[in-house]
């Protein structure tokens, strides 16, 4: 005996089909790496703006791609006009560092007063409150970074300020990558020995590539930390999101360029002939990744 299937059926069956087919064509995959040039993002509201202190999203929060960036609370610039300061601000469950690319000022960290000139670098936990301020005659400019340590281990706070500066900081070579691109290893993780300020519990690495020209630091990877570039000087070619052989996914990149990277996501840089580049880059750990005692 043939059962005959009702129209009604039918006609319910292809809808769902069709509805099915038109939300997967509507659904958006999350990028595994964010593009943003500096200078083509414009300034927002935040917590910590004021009439004299402006700041500009470019990963994180305020930024329009919030989802895709995870462990990573906020990255951005900010510049402090002449005798002008930020709104200060205390974070529960965000560590952050400060670092300046240009201008003198100082940091109020807690009820201290911290001097900070160009490429010094300063380490703020959770538990201080701080505010820029620049009592200068010109802009003082700086990067924020913030990292969510929800999840994470407490511990107590440094006893005081931690700071340095890039330039004190030595060159140094890093196993696995060719010696065309020397180090300064700025920060690293609480239990760090090599780097200049051992302090991030999200944190496990900030640093400083210098490349020489036509060098490189090999396209790679990470399978539990999220990474930031931005380059400073020199101009090249970013691998962000092609193949392990870093033959795909090349593109044009110059000072002011920033590039996110999920875990991963393929990231490399090549210096332009001729020309040599500096890359301030920062890595952390992805939420729900991290096991005491792994390794990074």
């Amino acid at each position: 005996m043939i059962f005959k299937r009702p129209r009604t059926l039918i006609v319910l069956s292809l809808a769902a089909s069709c509805a099915s087919l038109f939300h997967a064509e509507d659904r958006q995959i999350d990028p595994t790496w964010l593009y943003r040039g500096v200078s083509s993002v414009a300034a927002k509201p935040s917590d910590i703006t004021s009439p004299t202190c402006h700041y500009k999203p470019l990963f994180g929060a305020g930024d329009k791609d919030t989802s895709v960036v995870v462990g990573v609370a906020r990255y951005g610039e900010v510049t402090v006009d002449p005798g002008g300061a930020c709104a200060s601000v205390q974070y529960p469950q965000e560590d952050q560092v400060y670092v300046v690319l240009s201008g003198t000022g100082s940091a109020q960290y807690g009820n201290q007063d911290v001097p900070l000139k160009t490429e010094d670098y300063l380490y703020i936990p959770s538990a201080v409150s701080h505010t820029l301020k620049n009592p200068s005659a010109k802009p003082l400019v700086a990067v924020i970074m913030g990292f969510r340590t929800k999840g994470f281990e407490p511990v107590a706070p440094p006893k005081g300020p931690l700071k340095a500066n890039i330039e004190d900081v030595p060159t140094a070579l890093v196993q696995g990558h060719p010696d065309s691109t020397r180090y300064r290893l700025l920060m690293g993780d609480v239990d760090s020995k090599r780097d200049r300020i051992a302090a991030g519990r999200v944190l496990t690495s900030l640093f400083l590539m210098e490349i020489a020209p036509g060098g490189t630091n090999f396209p790679h990877h990470h399978e539990r930390e999220e990474e930031i570039y931005l380059v400073l000087s020199g101009h090249g070619t970013m691998v962000a999101g092609g193949g392990m052989d870093g033959t795909a996914g090349r593109h044009p990149a110059k000072p002011g360029d920033a590039y996110f990277f999920r875990l991963n996501a393929t990231v490399g840089y090549y210096s332009a002939p001729n020309v040599p580049s500096r890359i301030l880059c920062v890595r952390s750990w992805y939420p729900g990744l991290v096991k005491k005692g792994m390794e990074h």
